[in-house]
């Protein structure tokens, strides 16, 4: 009881609230800072004290979940993260009678879509912690600014990406697939960040085996152009070294008619639709290249799926790194790699 704590919410809102037992009943929440509607502020504090009380907040995992609340008269998504601050948990574990206050922090939106950007909203809760002493700083100047900004700063990067590149959105994709290395140039603060988060967000890191991207990485890099160069100086950015592929370019097109509706939980479906499209490719083609060590037959269906799909150039490579080590898939890994180049 001794701890403080923050909770709030809203459309678009920042909201916290904090107990110090998480598992037991005996825990009290303080609001420290919401901009929703006291009616409501009571509700979601209702809400958040029965996930406390069964123990279903694990620190620093954020969970997403469909709230009723009467102002708006509809469910809200809410993203809920339990944390505490890094800081005083050092102290804590060494001396034992520090009391660790515990925070919850609240994000709501218009529906439960929050839950693919959930990754992203942990990290931003993750730098809470690490950047603010909610003990020290005053509120106002430091905590409140960072909360009020997470639709901006979270969720948005990948829409005024796709607003900003536009049909050069393409050459983006082609990078992120194949693993080139991008250097930004001439850009603020804000664009360079927007950027990095697209490129990771549309990478296949953590879908494909982390020793085939540490190997493509090696390999991009040594490539002759090395290097993608975007130049953010002008109005439109201008790109260097950049390849793409059909595939990308149907992608692209994806993006930009989302581009009209301007719902940013629209474009990061797309991406995940993208990764899961170039995964299902990357295994079809796995699985021809097995059947092809021993029919020929199989090794023209190869040839054939790397010709239509529209990003041969990319799987290609990904299963070059992946096969290198097994003889009989490498011998049909160099007989496609001709009949491509041919």
């Amino acid at each position: 009881r001794s701890s403080q704590q923050k909770a709030g919410g809203g459309d678009g809102s920042p909201s916290s609230a904090a107990a110090e037992t998480p598992s037991s009943e005996d825990f009290s929440l303080s609001l420290l800072d919401t901009n929703l509607p006291a009616e409501a502020e009571t509700e979601l504090r209702s809400f958040i004290s029965k996930r406390l009380t069964k123990g279903a907040l694990f620190e620093g995992m954020g969970n997403v979940a469909s709230v009723g609340l009467s102002i708006p008269e509809y469910k809200v998504g809410c993203y809920y993260c339990h944390f505490q601050q890094e800081n005083i948990l050092e102290m804590a574990t060494l001396e034992s009678d520090i009391s660790v206050p515990e925070y919850v922090v609240c994000f709501l939106g218009g529906s439960e879509k929050e839950d693919t950007f959930r990754l992203e909203l942990d990290k931003y809760i993750q730098s809470l912690k690490i950047n603010l002493d909610l003990e020290q700083k005053p509120l106002e100047t430091y905590v409140n600014p960072y909360l009020r900004s997470w639709f901006e700063n979270a969720i948005c990067p990948i829409q005024r990406v796709v607003q900003l590149f536009q049909e050069k959105l393409a050459f983006l994709l082609h990078a992120a697939l194949s693993y080139t290395p991008v250097e930004v140039k001439n850009a603020d603060e804000r664009t360079e960040k927007d950027i990095s988060r697209f490129l990771a967000a549309a990478s296949l890191q953590g879908l494909v085996q982390e020793g085939t991207m540490t190997s493509l990485c090696i390999a991009m890099t040594e490539e002759q152009h090395k290097s993608i160069i975007i130049d953010c100086s002008g109005p439109l950015p201008q790109l260097h070294n950049a390849g793409s592929n059909r595939f990308c370019e149907d992608w692209m097109h994806a993006f930009v008619n989302g581009a009209e509706g301007g719902n940013p939980f629209l474009f990061r479906q797309i991406l995940e639709n993208f990764k899961l499209k170039a995964i299902q490719d990357i295994n079809n083609l796995k699985r021809f290249i097995r059947q092809a060590e021993m029919n020929h037959y199989a090794l023209f269906k190869c040839y054939l799926f790397l010709k239509n799909c529209g990003s041969g150039d990319i799987l290609l490579k990904i299963v070059k790194v992946e096969h290198a080590e097994m003889p009989e898939a490498r011998n049909v890994v160099t007989v496609l790699e001709e009949f491509m180049r041919e």
